[in-house]
């Protein structure tokens, strides 16, 4: 497993929570959320490295604010820009 910087594997996560879940086989649901658990196990198995505080560091310094925790960090969804079908509830 190797180690890659933040900004690559912040836009591999931009792939797979905005576009293509599949590609380390995980599941969104109808609002875009993926399972932190969940996305950290297989990350991992698609040969890259991360952890809670390197996910955590990504979505806390994303200048873009491209991906949002819900309120105890057990789910994790992109915040916009999806090429998928999700509903984020969001006020216009």
């Amino acid at each position: 497993m190797k180690k890659i910087d933040d900004v690559k594997l912040g836009k591999f996560l931009s792939l797979v929570l905005r576009h293509k879940p599949e590609t380390i086989g995980i599941t969104l649901d109808k609002n875009g959320w993926a399972d932190v658990k969940e996305l950290i196990e297989k990350v991992k198995l698609s040969e890259r490295y991360i952890d809670m505080e390197i996910l955590e560091r990504i979505v806390r310094e994303n200048n873009k604010k491209r991906y949002s925790f819900n309120e105890d960090k057990t789910k994790i969804r992109a915040s916009q820009g999806h090429s998928i079908e999700v509903e984020l509830n969001l006020k216009e």
